[in-house]
């Protein structure tokens, strides 16, 4: 087979969520697929020099520029397979096209995005709608709202798990430990730590996740900081002002983004990893932790609670109380903290880069 795949997720100088995922797909199906051909389609404007064309992982990779828009069928030589590792306007006319869904935020949860973001999103679900032969979805909560919102997909959708890089996120040696210690020292953060990781938006909770933190604060089961990790996204503007009015302004440490190497260190250092997202289609920090061997507490909702199985304490992410007394549990009760990170652990493995790709190739062959 002649398969394309679209790559411009992975072409800028830091790819992330989406772009993270196409290029760890590409990278193993070049080491599990010698007999296919893959098309790696690159749209990018001539004068476009952020973008950086991939280097061909295997002899029978071959990277195809696009840099006047005129489509993957021109670019790639009519391929027998084109697939858009997220919706896109699709302008192929040929050969079968597979479309990777990884959620429904715009439909389940609107009130987090402008109305030029839902606009946007429409078009893109509506010209993938129309067109794509299968969908790949990367959990049963997301394949769950798309046959809800788009009924006409449904038997077309097939569940395909993301991976984690094991060679990124694992449990830490004590020299390890010893270097994150010192990494921790030098930007402020004094171990014990709570830990929250992702982009600052309403959907990630963290206003519950404030008062949490206060009650456990208040009430002496810790006494350490919590630690923010993400970039700045919309409305979350009025968070530092929430801080202040909780009185907590000095506790909660904001890291903006971090490497991979500090990410890895704050998964294996915190004392409770949060992550009670209101909607997740997969939630890629929540297994990042689990391969690290935290203690997790995250949503009982969407994905989270199907990706965390029993590798994590789950709560109604709108009852911060809830979280209060998950983030007790875990403090107090050695035995049982042990139990989930051993858990964590095994949860983990089931998230591999190469099981994606061998159940991706399995949709290519049909």
């Amino acid at each position: 087979m002649r398969i394309a795949i679209n790559c411009r997720s992975f072409m800028g100088p830091r790819p992330v969520g989406i772009g993270r995922y196409a290029g760890s797909l590409v990278r193993q199906l070049a080491l599990i697929d010698s007999r296919n051909e893959y098309f790696l389609y690159c749209p990018r404007g001539l004068f476009d020099l952020r973008r950086k064309f991939p280097q061909p992982p295997a002899a029978n990779f071959f990277v195809k520029p696009d840099p006047f828009g005129w489509g993957v069928d021109f670019a790639a030589g009519h391929p027998d397979i084109y697939h858009a590792p997220s919706p896109e306007i699709l302008r192929t006319k040929v050969g079968r096209v597979i479309v990777t869904v990884h959620d429904l935020v715009f439909k389940v949860y609107p009130q987090v995005h402008t109305a030029e973001a839902l606009r946007l999103s429409e078009q893109l679900m509506d010209s993938i709608v129309g067109r794509a032969d299968q969908f790949i979805c990367i959990s049963r909560s997301t394949a769950a709202d798309l046959e809800k919102y788009y009924p006409s997909t449904r038997g077309k959708t097939v569940i395909v798990y993301n991976g984690i890089d094991s060679r990124i996120f694992y449990p830490i040696s004590d020299d390890e430990r010893s270097a994150g210690r010192d990494w921790l020292k030098k930007v402020g953060i004094l171990p014990p730590f709570l830990l929250f990781v992702g982009t600052l938006e309403p959907r990630k909770n963290l206003k519950n996740i404030f008062q949490a933190f206060a009650a456990v604060k208040r009430q002496g089961y810790f006494s350490g900081q919590l630690v923010v990790a993400g970039m700045k996204g919309w409305m979350s503007e009025g968070l530092r002002d929430d801080l202040r009015r909780m009185g907590l302004e000095k506790d909660v440490v904001f890291l903006g983004f971090v490497s991979d190497e500090n990410l890895r260190w704050l998964y294996n250092l915190t004392q409770v990893f949060l992550y009670p997202s209101f909607y997740e289609g997969f939630g890629y920090p929540v297994v990042e932790a689990m391969a690290c061997g935290a203690a997790i507490v995250t949503s009982n909702v969407s994905s989270c609670a199907e990706i965390a199985a029993t590798a994590a304490l789950t709560v109604d992410p709108a009852i911060w109380e809830d979280m209060a007394r998950a983030i007790r549990r875990i403090l107090e009760d050695e035995e049982m903290t042990m139990s989930l990170r051993a858990a964590a652990l095994r949860r983990a493995a089931e998230f591999s880069p190469g099981i994606n790709a061998q159940r991706t190739l399995a949709v290519y062959a049909g």
